[in-house]
């Protein structure tokens, strides 16, 4: 299945909606991080909301990071956007053992915790970025955003994520949607919505069921006349370069970096999102301490 973003819209124009498929976004992040199947399902759910949030921007070059830190045992979960929606995260403790609701049923809301926060950071290129944040409501996260728009930007919004992991822990199917409802939305539309969320059930057995994005929404939003605004791909895609890792460096301050490289005259430093090394020898450490 294509990994891909769709957004629509109403006919009445009262109700915008996204949906999101990245089966392999979510598989690529379970192999760099080495996830058990409690932390790719939690992670892959923030990946898919993050990767959602970050396609709603609508500033060239803006980035969202997602943030939760519930207190449970995979620690803070984190997922960065760009404004296409490409997406990259780390989960602080991937090899978390399995916790279930039931058989089969994986119950993230347990290992993420429910005592924290989700907090939301948009980079717009303003000097400061928006930062916004809530206590969390479940642990669950597709609930948590939910809540996250309608106390921090009063849109009233349905949110479902899911990710489906196979008995040999790969990623079997990933997505999830975000509806919401624009000023003059009536009741009758809000149940409506109720309506087709319930209709649709899990999103991650929809999906394995054969259910693409457009699929999704036209499930959940049966009811209603849909206009399909925009499909496009998205990917797994981490920005770090060995000049943003030098840069990382001189921001160290030339004491330290001084300090580095007499006690250990090199260094090896590694990407949070995609594990990728980068090496440093005295000389390239000197270097960059004789540029500063």
């Amino acid at each position: 299945m294509t990994n891909e973003i769709v957004r629509a819209i109403t006919g009445d124009g009262l109700v915008k909606a996204a949906s999101i498929t990245g089966r392999d976004i979510v598989e690529r992040a379970r192999n760099i991080h080495k996830l058990l199947p409690m932390g790719t399902a939690a992670l892959g759910r923030t990946l898919m909301g993050a990767s959602l949030m970050g396609d709603m921007l609508k500033e060239e070059k803006g980035a969202l990071t997602l943030q939760i830190k519930g207190g449970g045992p995979l620690g803070t979960i984190l997922a960065v956007s760009d404004w296409e929606g490409n997406v990259r995260g780390y989960v602080q403790n991937p090899q978390v053992e399995l916790i279930e609701q039931r058989p089969g049923k994986l119950d993230v809301g347990a290992a993420v915790g429910q005592n924290g926060t989700l907090t939301v950071i948009k980079d717009i290129g303003l000097k400061e970025p928006y930062v916004g944040s809530i206590g969390l409501f479940s642990g669950e996260i597709a609930d948590d955003l939910a809540m996250y728009f309608v106390e921090s930007e009063q849109i009233p919004t349905a949110c479902a994520l899911g990710v489906l992991v196979g008995l040999d822990q790969s990623v079997t199917a990933a997505g999830g949607y975000l509806i919401q409802l624009l000023p003059g939305a009536s009741e009758d539309m809000i149940e409506k919505i109720e309506a087709g969320v319930r209709a649709m059930g899990s999103v991650s057995s929809a999906l394995a069921g054969g259910l693409d994005g457009e699929g999704l929404l036209r499930t959940v939003l049966k009811d209603f006349e849909l206009e399909i605004l925009e499909k496009h791909p998205v990917e797994y895609r981490c920005y770090c370069s060995r000049d943003r890792v030098s840069r990382a460096l001189i921001s160290m301050g030339k004491e330290e970096l001084a300090q580095l490289i007499q006690e250990q005259g090199r260094a090896e430093l590694t990407c949070q999102f995609c594990d990728q090394v980068y090496q440093f020898s005295r000389e390239e450490l000197e270097e960059l301490l004789a540029e500063m």
